[in-house]
Formats: C-alpha cells, sequence, structure tokens
C-alpha cells in the first residue's frame, strides 16, 4: 500500500481516502494488480491541479502509475463527498448498494467531474442516482439471457462462430447503465481451472473463429494474466482474431503501458473495442491512449449506449463521432440501452436512436456513423435498425428517400 495514501487520509480526516462501497468490492487492502513498469506519461493540468488538492503528498509517477489509480479509487460515500457537493438522491442511493452494482470511480475519471453540476454527463455515467433503485416491469438482471448460453464458467456461446470470453468481474470505473451490473463486481473470480476448462472448450469447437475478452474489463488483470490467457486463445488453430472489449483508456488511461502493448502486439490480429459515451471524455490523455494503441496496429472500435440527457442528441453525438475519428477510433455500434433493473432513467425511444442516425447520415462521412442496434432481450442477439429509407419495393423497382428527403428511383429488371 502506498504509504502516501495514510498521510493524506490523516490530513483530511476519516482515515483512508478509498473504501468500499460493496462487501464483494475488490478494495485497497489487497495487491490484486501487479506491474513493475511506472508509465511516463502527461500529466494534464486538471489533472495536476485535481492531484494537488486532494492527494498534495502524491507524486506525479504515482498518479501515473495504474495500479496507484485502481488502488485509491472512491469507492464509498465518505469517499466521494470529500471531494464534491454530492445531492440527496446521490446520498440516498450511494446508500442503498448493497447487492447492486458497487460505486467504482478512479481518481483520474473523478477530476472530471468533481467540480461538475448533478447533470453533467460525465458524473451521470458513474455517480448513481434514487432513480437507479426504481425497477421497470420489463427489466430483468440478466436481460441478454447470457447465462442461458454459457457452456462453462466465463464462456457466452450466441452466436455460431464466436464467443464471448468474461475473464474478469472487476472494472476500473462501473457505469451506471452496465448490462452485465448484475455480475460486476463480486468476487466471483475465474480461477486456473476455470482458464482451462474455457480453452479446452474453444479448442473443442472448431467453428469458432472470433473470441471476444470481455468482463468487467480485461485490461484490470495484470500483464502477466492477460499474457497467459491471449497466449492460450492464440495458439487455438482455429480461432483467426481476438477482440478485447474495454474502457480503460478512457477512465484509466494511464494503463496504456509500453508493457502492455509490447504484450498485446505478440498476439495480432488483435482488435480492440473501446466504449465511449460523451465528447467530454476524449481528453489529453485519453486521445494519447488511443493513438498510442492505433500506433502499434490495434483496430480500435467504439461502442456507445444511447443515454437520455447525455448524448441523446444529434450534435452531440456527431461531435463524439468526429472526436473519436480525430484519435483514429471507428464508431461501431450505437446501442439501445439494455433492459437491466434500475435503468429506466438512461433509456431513450427506439424512435429517438433512429432520428439520430437519420441525423447523422448524409450529414456527415460514413466512418462516424455507427449501425444502431438493439440487443433483443432474452437472447435473441443484436438486431440492426435504420431509419425508414424504402418508399416502395416490388419486382420492378425500388423507390427510396435519401438523406434530404428527395425520391429515387433504382430499377430491379
Amino acid at each position: 500500500m502506498n504509504a502516501n495514501n495514510n498521510e493524506v487520509g490523516a490530513l483530511l480526516g476519516g482515515g483512508r481516502l478509498v473504501g468500499c462501497s460493496s462487501d464483494e468490492e475488490p478494495g485497497a487492502k489487497t495487491m490484486i494488480f501487479s506491474q513493475n513498469v511506472i508509465p511516463n506519461q502527461l500529466v494534464s493540468n486538471r489533472s495536476s491541479e485535481f492531484m494537488n488538492r486532494y492527494f498534495p503528498l502524491t507524486t506525479l509517477e504515482s498518479w501515473n502509475d495504474w495500479k496507484w489509480q485502481l488502488r485509491n479509487a472512491f469507492t464509498s460515500l465518505e469517499d466521494l463527498r470529500k471531494i464534491m457537493k454530492l445531492t440527496q438522491k446521490e446520498i440516498l442511493a450511494i446508500n442503498n448498494l448493497k447487492g447492486r452494482l458497487p460505486l467504482r470511480i478512479t481518481p483520474y475519471f473523478a477530476s472530471l467531474i468533481y467540480r461538475s453540476k448533478p447533470t453533467h454527463p460525465l458524473r451521470r455515467n458513474v455517480v448513481p442516482v434514487v432513480e437507479e433503485l426504481l425497477e421497470g416491469r420489463m427489466e430483468q438482471s440478466d436481460p441478454l439471457h447470457e447465462r442461458a448460453y454459457s457452456p462453462v464458467k466465463g464462456i457466452v456461446h450466441r452466436y455460431p462462430d464466436r464467443v464471448l470470453f468474461t475473464v474478469t468481474q472487476v472494472c476500473s470505473n462501473y457505469c451506471r447503465y452496465c448490462t452485465r451490473s448484475h455480475s460486476v463486481g463480486r468476487l466471483d473470480k475465474l480461477g486456473r481451472q476455470d482458464f482451462e476448462k474455457a480453452f479446452s472448450y474453444i479448442a473443442s469447437h472448431r467453428e469458432v473463429r472470433d473470441v471476444l475478452i470481455s468482463g468487467g474489463d480485461p485490461l484490470t488483470m495484470s500483464d502477466e494474466l492477460l499474457d497467459y490467457i491471449l497466449h492460450n486463445i492464440r495458439k487455438i488453430e482455429h480461432v483467426e482474431i481476438i477482440r478485447i472489449g474495454t474502457r480503460v483508456p478512457v477512465v484509466l488511461p494511464q494503463r496504456i503501458t509500453d508493457k502492455l502493448v509490447s504484450i498485446l502486439k505478440k498476439y495480432h490480429p488483435l482488435y480492440i473495442s473501446l466504449h465511449f459515451s460523451h465528447p467530454d471524455e476524449i481528453t489529453e490523455e485519453c486521445a494519447n491512449a488511443c493513438i498510442k494503441l492505433a500506433d502499434n496496429g490495434f483496430p480500435l472500435g467504439s461502442q456507445t449506449v444511447l443515454l437520455k440527457g447525455i448524448n441523446d442528441s444529434v450534435p452531440v453525438m456527431k461531435e463524439l463521432m468526429h472526436r473519436l475519428l480525430k484519435i483514429r477510433v471507428r464508431p461501431y455500434y450505437l446501442y439501445q440501452c439494455d433492459l437491466i433493473p434500475g435503468s429506466g432513467h438512461f433509456r431513450t425511444t427506439v424512435k429517438k436512436g433512429l432520428e439520430i442516425i437519420a441525423g447523422l447520415r448524409g450529414y456527415t462521412s460514413g466512418y462516424a456513423v455507427p449501425t444502431f442496434v438493439i440487443d433483443a432481450p432474452g437472447g435473441g442477439g443484436k438486431i440492426p435498425l435504420l431509419p425508414d429509407y424504402v418508399v416502395e419495393h416490388n419486382s420492378e423497382r425500388i423507390v427510396l428517400r435519401n438523406y434530404k428527403g428527395d425520391l429515387c428511383e433504382y430499377p430491379e429488371k
């Protein structure tokens, strides 16, 4: 444990600056991460100001150490109150998280929101509100029925030629709309035997050509464990590509170290699926992390959840997509928010998503237009949706409406 943590806690009162919002949530008392290299990365003026105010005895080297960021994550009401004024809705929600998705915010991401208003989009991403405690009639803890498609622990095999491999339940930040809010933040870890069974399952199913490593967030794991997982998947002859799903460059950019990149490079072709929700997430630190990955040959794609009051407008979505392209991240999916418990205050109508796609298509480059999908409740898989561009279609012709509303005709013979 970093000695500076005790000193800062003593200065602020109340002991340690960080704690746990759930008995099941990994805390700072246990060193569960292994990393020897402290990266030489930038510290923005914003981060520097935040660090000097709330971690005055911490060095720049510690701030840029991803292990330090994880150990000092804000995980309790007491912690969060020391850096920001909380509303009654937020206090009530945080006090009632027992058995629910825990609270966890890295110091880096806290530096983006500590002066924010309650309606700030990044704050709403990570700070619970009381509406989260209200469950709608159609909401389910596992709306995509992933458990029903899990033949062995950690593996979800829904689609014919690919599997999802959830290797951890830990994230550096917990997004309040998380699809796996029923499982992340728990200590239901995979042991060595579980990993071996998962590798054996993939090896015995020759139809599997694509493995998506997700969680939780795989990049919260140690370099050594990631290397072990990637090595065992890559040696399976019929696995053509490996993907990693992560939000780390957005919420913990310090994790993208030279050592990590050198490990990941051994397993090309390796794709990295990122998750962005708002243009304000693309800071200098985040941009540098993404560019570093792109420079080392990793195709980057972004998946965005459509969220009410956060990104549910054409101007905000267009700005996000443009900023992503500038840091070499290709917009991939725009998701309708899943029907997880307590997500009603985040969900928009499907009509709103179609309006946003219509407001992008033709008005910006095709690279900046993601595919709008609903991940169907009950395990039906991703279903793409488009605005209604087809006016008439028969054996003679198809009549289409373009982005301006003009009608265009194309012959079928």
